[in-house]
């Protein structure tokens, strides 16, 4: 089934609801601070568990004490999907489970 892009309000609507991400261009995007380099790295193995699972994945770059992502859908000419939203909280709910903020 394809997914379709959401328009400028339904973004704007979701974002919302997920404080601390943004529309960056034609991306949803967040950085989270971690308390050290290890937290940082086991948080990018847990979120590259879940794009597994949603079989949807996002840009994903840890730096010494932080984890960026920034994703579109690319089935739907690289916009920002109900996909990408699923991603996103998901990611949301287990940040703090990390000790990220």
């Amino acid at each position: 089934m394809p997914v379709e892009p959401l328009s400028q309000k339904e973004i704007e609507d979701r974002l919302a609801h997920l404080p601390g991400w943004s529309l960056d261009g034609d991306r949803l995007s967040r950085s989270y601070r971690l308390g050290s380099h290890f937290a940082a790295t086991a948080m990018v193995v847990h979120v590259a568990r879940v794009q597994e699972e949603l079989d949807h994945h996002s840009d994903l770059t840890l730096g010494y004490d932080t984890v960026s992502l920034s994703v579109h859908t690319h089935s739907a000419g690289g916009t920002v999907t109900a996909r990408d939203f699923d991603l996103a909280r998901r990611v949301e709910d287990l940040a703090p489970g990390h000790g990220a903020h």
